[in-house]
């Protein structure tokens, strides 16, 4: 329950006497909590779901240390779909509901305590104090205590990996207030999803990292405080959790329901097609099906028509994944907006979606698909005001046309198209010379699509030669994991297929996607080199809204001058869960923010078996 009270004596020596503090069991950052104090589980579980049994799950590439914090490495939840399991190596944090930990399922810009009692929050939101629970522990029996919380902090912001470095840098000071209080006081005040972040922050254990070198790659299990405990590790193949039987947190409202299984193996698979047809053989109990054309003709198998498997599609609410062709614009040949715009027109989706994907897909118009934050139309509104002084340094046309994608009929690229890029690439500088585009100097454009998944490459097959239709030495390179992620961390490549994470509340992690300060830190997100003023300003309005309104109006504008300046070329998306899974499991429902694999629960007739 929310209150308001005096400052206690503590704070009187940094903040003025009297103030508005807040004090919850959850935090919104616009609005009201959905679920009062008294809740006792989430509507989309069943707080009565039965303990036992094993969850045999397939997670896909291979992992070479089980640490996620650092920059060294590939860990576990790093890999595709991992998270989605709800089961992983990172440490409790602070709250769940926003960040990876465990989402929300049903709130869009809420978070509930889990290592936090209650959190206390300034008016102006430039301070924000934790209560931890009392009975907290890690597995080893050691209680979670402020000064567990502040190395977590001092640690990931000197040492951990670039995201947590962005999501942390806002804070000016930490103060251990006493054994399970802690403050944190921000550099600036109003920014209310600050205190989300803060609370997505794992809580890392002081007495085991002390004496540890915590940038280093291992396979040791980390000691946690949650759930599940890892019990087998065969590096880059398999992992095994073991439910933690006296997990502190068991009882507690945000985890009832939630965590029924015994043990949850994971085996790891480099190939898509081996990896389905060791499902369809019974190795494992779920596939998240990421491939249309075998999702339309894959599932005809003896275990689907005696319905012991069942394949689901799932519609949800989830803002899917920015996924497309980042170019590098720290590379001279695609420093200018108009090439990038020409090399977008070369696309040819609708030939793609029809004969490669069974016409599953929906094309990508934006930096934030199947989400309200998704700029159309004209800017108008809070959008039109956030943009209108801005109108010198933006493209004329983002006021006076929608932004548009390349359409086909699906047939390949029509002569008006061709036309239009080729005049585009003759606007900045190139022209063809035979067959050849070429500079000033005579030099052909190249252009190398760099890829760490063989399956891509038919799909990306026809846009190389569209590319090269135009005179172009465009190329397909496909390298493993480890050259990949070196790559990448080194900002070595022309062009890349990326997918960016998103959110249902757009903030710090679109600093580090999007914003100037990111586009030389190796390792960071900021794939395509954006170095932008306006950018930047967008990127400090959106984190300081402090409505949902303000926030949707800075996100709009950010995703339209993004797109106006040509940095991606938009791929496709999917507004559905598509999975196939063992006629063995049970679950409520599926909520609208999150599939909630971690509240399912085996049926009573097959832990009989």
């Amino acid at each position: 329950m929310i209150r308001t009270f005096l400052l206690s004596l503590s704070l009187a020596l940094s903040f003025p006497a009297v103030a508005t503090v807040s004090e919850s069991h959850g935090y919104a950052q616009f609005g009201t909590l959905k679920y009062p104090a008294s809740f006792t589980h989430f509507d989309w579980v069943n707080p009565q779901a039965p303990k036992g049994g094993t969850l045999r799950a397939m997670a896909f590439g291979t992992f070479d240390t089980l640490n996620p914090y650092t920059f060294k490495g590939t860990s576990p939840v790093s890999t595709p779909n991992f998270q989605q399991y709800g089961v992983s190596e990172l440490n409790e944090t602070l709250m769940i509901g926003t960040g990876q930990y465990d989402p929300s399922g049903d709130e869009p810009t809420s978070s509930y305590g889990l290592i936090a009692r209650s959190v206390e929050y300034s008016e102006d939101r430039s301070w924000v104090v934790f209560n931890l629970r009392p009975e907290a522990r890690f597995h080893d029996g050691h209680p979670i205590t402020s000064a567990d919380v502040a190395f977590s902090y001092r640690t990931l912001l000197k040492q951990g990996h670039p995201l947590y470095r962005t999501n942390l840098q806002e804070v000016q000071r930490v103060d251990i207030l006493g054994p399970l209080r802690i403050r944190f006081v921000f550099k600036r005040a109003g920014n209310p999803l600050l205190i989300l972040r803060l609370g997505e922050m794992p809580v890392l254990p002081k007495h085991y990292w002390q004496g540890r070198d915590f940038e280093a790659t291992t396979f040791e299990p980390p000691l946690g405080s949650g759930p599940y405990r890892i019990s087998e590790v065969q590096p880059g193949r398999r992992l095994v959790f073991t439910r933690v039987k006296d997990y502190w947190g068991k009882d507690l409202a945000v985890n009832r329901g939630k965590y029924n299984f015994d043990r949850v193996e994971f085996e790891f698979y480099r190939d898509a097609t081996v990896a389905f047809e060791a499902f369809k053989a019974g190795e494992f109990d779920i596939y998240i099906e990421h491939q249309a054309k075998n999702w339309a003709n894959g599932y005809n198998f003896p275990a689907i028509r005696r319905g012991e498997v069942i394949q689901a599609q799932i519609p949800h609410r989830i803002p899917t994944q920015t996924q497309g062709l980042f170019m590098n614009t720290r590379r001279e040949a695609f420093a200018e907006p108009k090439v990038r715009q020409a090399l977008g027109l070369m696309l040819d989706f609708e030939w793609t979606n029809r004969a490669l994907f069974s016409s599953a897909y929906r094309r990508a118009t934006s930096y934030y698909p199947n989400s309200e934050f998704a700029a159309t139309g004209l800017p108008t509104g809070k959008e039109w005001l956030l943009l209108s002084p801005l109108r010198d340094q933006l493209p004329a046309k983002l006021f006076t046309e929608p932004y548009q994608v390349s359409q086909t009929d699906g047939r390949g690229i029509d002569r008006q198209t061709l036309r239009k890029a080729l005049s585009l690439l003759a606007e900045a500088g190139w022209k063809l010379d035979g067959q050849r585009l070429v500079d000033a100097k005579g030099r052909q454009m190249r252009l190398e699509l760099l890829l760490v998944n063989p399956n891509l490459e038919r799909i990306l097959q026809p846009y190389v030669e569209n590319l090269s239709s135009i005179g172009i030495d465009a190329r397909l390179r496909t390298v493993d994991r480890a050259q990949y992620k070196q790559r990448l961390d080194q900002f070595d490549f022309d062009m890349i297929l990326m997918t960016l994470n998103q959110t249902l509340s757009p903030g710090l992690e679109q600093w580090q996607y999007f914003h100037s300060s990111q586009a030389s830190v190796k390792g960071s997100k900021n794939y395509a080199g954006i170095d932008d003023p306006v950018v930047d300003l967008l990127l400090d309005t959106l984190m300081a809204a402090r409505t949902r309104d303000d926030q949707v109006a800075a996100a709009r504008a950010l995703d339209r001058v993004l797109s106006w300046h040509y940095y991606m070329i938009p791929n496709w998306y999917l507004d559905n869960h598509r999975l196939a899974y063992r006629n063995r499991f049970a679950f409520v429902t599926t909520p609208p923010y999150t599939l909630g694999l971690n509240s399912w629960w085996l049926k009573t007739s097959e832990k009989a078996k």
